[in-house]
């Protein structure tokens, strides 16, 4: 039964290929960026709907969150998921140059990985697997989960600590390929490690108090400052003196040895009501991605003393706020051998004239030769997940366990869990050459161009599915599996002891008298760009 079902669930995915081809246009040309993917989350949530789940609409208390359960009688549950968040300052036109999509600024969002076909490949997998099941009566549950804010590794910790995950039988996770090796393939033993973001909030709530009392008249008492007497630095000076004390310690944080990084964002700055008053209020979000979750604790605690130290130079108060919490992923060599069974089974992706097209005009606009072959060889290679082992820790030190972030980690702790990764359209280059980042924006909207990827991964997880409900053995191959390395893996502080950080500025679009708009508006520079 699992062949003819599997066969049905492939015809779906190529005979819906207007409709859903469609679907993650729309949800592309959205490029709503972490926690304000209203309009898109509203669209899945409809989505899933008119298909037959159950929809729970704003799960976890993250207003752009969903949680949907589709059922066909007793039997496992598996659980895929969409992301739908894009990047700020990554706008661009699903045209081979660069433009920013009409009437907004260059600055807002677009989708870079593009977690738009991300969710996409994982709702066409479980529609089609839905299909299947119906057809054949094959029984078990489906979840589909709305996983906003990925970019900050928002929602998944949220989730786990609440709940959601609780009951699995399986979980599939997809990613559009990112980096060598690392295409075409799934996860062995290195997967994805723990990840911390939190916000650093500057006040200066009394900037009158500044030099208080350090001038005295004859008889003691303090001299009111005058209108032309220095004024109190403020939280814009505290930002800068946080970012500026950070980049100085980072050697001091942890030792030169194994992959982690650290970044900065600057959410928030000013709020002051004229150029000669202290600025009220300023942000600063970092971003850490270590190996384990000891190290990031040892970067936090220095990152604590340089926000108390910034502070108290600048007169102000300072606040941590928790962004994100995640674990470290635990890996199962049974789903990955499930998945890339059914990935051999679907092929990789294929591009046709069209997309030929569109990568030659590309390569064209930036002064290249177009090439008749333009697309990287390794899209059309599949690699075993063994043998994708083998090259990741190539440049890995022999301690390190985990590579990379994302918070698809935190899934891993609550039921076994694959991730795997489809080719997404990348061109070969001259010698010297790189691409800009709009070009490759640019691919990830180009329905030739991205079609492949939604195409392949939707079949992998279809197949993945009808496998994992038909199929006892396996499925309880993956849970022993399972069993073992969650007892054997030591377990990191509570994921989630925090609030939703839906209430910080995070960038977004607004609605103005011009219409709906980018925060930052369109400029002359942006619309000259437009053919």
């Amino acid at each position: 039964m699992s062949d003819a079902a599997r066969a049905d669930a492939f015809r779906w995915v190529e005979e819906r290929h207007a409709d859903w081809s469609a679907w993650n246009s729309h949800i592309w040309h959205l490029a709503e960026t972490a926690w304000r993917e209203y309009r898109s989350a509203d669209w899945y949530v409809k989505r899933l709907r008119a298909e037959g789940f159950t929809v729970e609409e704003g799960s976890g208390g993250m207003p752009t969150a969903f949680s949907a359960t589709w059922s066909n009688g007793p039997g496992p549950t598996i659980m895929a998921y969409a992301e739908y968040d894009a990047v700020p300052g990554n706008c661009q036109a699903a045209v081979p140059w660069r433009q920013p999509r009409e009437g907004l600024s260059r600055f807002a969002g677009g989708h870079t990985d593009p977690h738009s076909a991300l969710g996409m490949g994982s709702l066409v997998g479980a529609l089609a697997a839905k299909a299947a099941m119906e057809k054949h009566g094959i029984t078990g549950t489906l979840r589909f989960m709305g996983e906003p804010a990925e970019k900050v590794r928002g929602s998944k910790s949220i989730h786990a600590a609440k709940g959601y995950y609780d009951g699995l039988d399986a979980i599939i996770s997809f990613h559009p390929f990112y980096m060598l090796p690392l295409c075409n393939t799934a996860r062995w033993d290195t997967h994805c490690g723990p990840y911390f973001a939190a916000i650093y909030e500057f006040l200066c709530e009394r900037p009158e108090t500044w030099l208080q009392g350090a001038v005295t008249d004859a008889a003691g008492a303090p001299i009111p400052a005058a209108h032309t007497a220095a004024r109190a630095p403020g939280a814009n000076d505290a930002v800068v003196a946080m970012y500026t004390l950070s980049k100085m310690m980072r050697d001091h944080m942890l030792p030169h040895s194994g992959t982690w990084t650290l970044n900065e964002t600057i959410l928030a700055s000013g709020q002051a009501t004229a150029d000669n008053l202290a600025a009220q209020m300023a942000m600063i979000m970092y971003a850490a991605r270590c190996p384990d979750v000891a190290m990031l604790k040892k970067i936090y605690a220095v990152l604590d003393r340089n926000a108390e130290a910034a502070a108290a130079a600048a007169h102000c108060t300072v606040k941590r706020h928790w962004v994100s919490k995640s674990k470290p992923g635990l890996a199962n060599h049974a789903m990955a051998e499930i998945t890339f069974r059914n990935l051999e089974r679907a092929g990789a992706p294929r591009y046709g004239a069209e997309a030929v097209k569109m990568a030659q005009a590309l390569q064209k606009e930036l002064g290249l030769d177009p090439l008749a072959e333009p697309f990287a060889d390794e899209l059309s290679q599949l690699v075993p997940p063994q043998e994708a082992e083998r090259r990741l820790r190539r440049d890995l030190p022999s301690w390190q366990t985990h590579y990379t972030s994302d918070d698809y980690t935190d899934m891993t702790w609550f039921a076994p869990t694959v991730r795997f990764y489809i080719g997404r359209a990348v061109l070969k280059a001259p010698p010297g050459f790189s691409y800009p980042e709009w070009a490759l924006n640019a691919l990830g909207g180009i329905p030739a161009t991205i079609d492949p990827t939604v195409e392949t991964a939707g079949k992998t997880i279809a197949g993945t599915i009808i496998d994992l409900m038909t199929d006892t053995s396996a499925l309880e191959r993956a849970k022993a599996e399972f069993r073992d390395r969650r007892a054997q893996a030591a377990d990191p502080d509570p994921w989630c002891d925090y609030a939703p950080p839906i209430d910080f500025p995070w960038p977004e679009y607004v609605e103005t008298p011009r219409g709906r708009e980018w925060w930052i508006p369109a400029t002359a520079t942006d619309r000259a760009m437009e053919r």
